[in-house]
């Protein structure tokens, strides 16, 4: 793949569910540009947008304290975890729904954004999405973590199995202060190896999820 900037996000867009039970953000004019003509001068005229939704929305990044009250939130994340992180492209084994521990045994995990790649994305704003998600392992996110993975990523609805109410992925995870990019896009176009990865939420305060803008920068 020739060098430059690959877009690993979806659009954020007014109606479209992230997640079966959540709404759907509410994208809107606060002041139109016809609205805004008797503020300015002849000819000149704005939009200020308006969006009503909750913080899993779109492809976004979960904080430490996403999960733990007492965690970092999204304002505390520092950059160093978030933003050109060396990247490493994991896929996920055919007919296989959960990635394993076996399945990263081998691999150089230290200071890299592990991104697993299921191509669940290909089922996004459809009602398949949430039925049957691929998803990462409570082992897989122990040898994560020992490895020293510094952020993980994943194309799918969640990176737990959702079928309980048991989020082990996240436990783990986050409580090492390792943060989760969750519905990844465009992964098929990613290169196993050779890239930096950044996906960087807005510095909110007392607040643990965020969309981002995720892309790769393939060196």
């Amino acid at each position: 793949m020739a060098r430059g900037f690959l877009d690993l996000s979806h659009a954020v867009e007014h109606g479209v569910v992230t997640y079966r039970g959540l709404p759907a953000p509410v994208v809107c004019d606060y002041l139109s540009r016809i609205d805004s003509r008797s503020h300015y001068a002849s000819g000149t005229e704005f939009q200020i947008g308006r969006i009503d939704m909750v913080g899993n929305t779109g492809t976004y990044v979960d904080s430490p304290y996403h999960r733990f009250e007492k965690g970092k939130d999204l304002a505390e994340l520092p950059l160093e975890s978030l933003a050109e992180l060396p990247g490493l492209t994991v896929d996920l084994p055919p007919g296989t729904r959960a990635l394993d521990a076996r399945h990263l045994s081998d691999l150089d995990l230290r200071g890299r954004a592990v991104i697993v790649r299921t191509g669940w994305s290909r089922h996004y704003a459809t009602e398949a999405y949430f039925e049957g998600h691929p998803f990462v392992t409570k082992a897989a996110a122990a040898l994560l973590v020992e490895r020293g993975a510094r952020l993980v990523g994943i194309d799918s609805l969640n990176i737990d199995d959702t079928g309980d109410g048991e989020r082990p992925v996240h436990t783990l995870l986050l409580s090492a202060e390792i943060p989760i990019a969750e519905h990844l896009a465009n992964l098929q176009e990613l290169p196993r190896e050779g890239f930096r990865f950044s996906a960087v939420p807005a510095r909110v305060r007392a607040f643990g999820t965020f969309p981002v803008r995720a892309y790769a920068r393939i060196e």
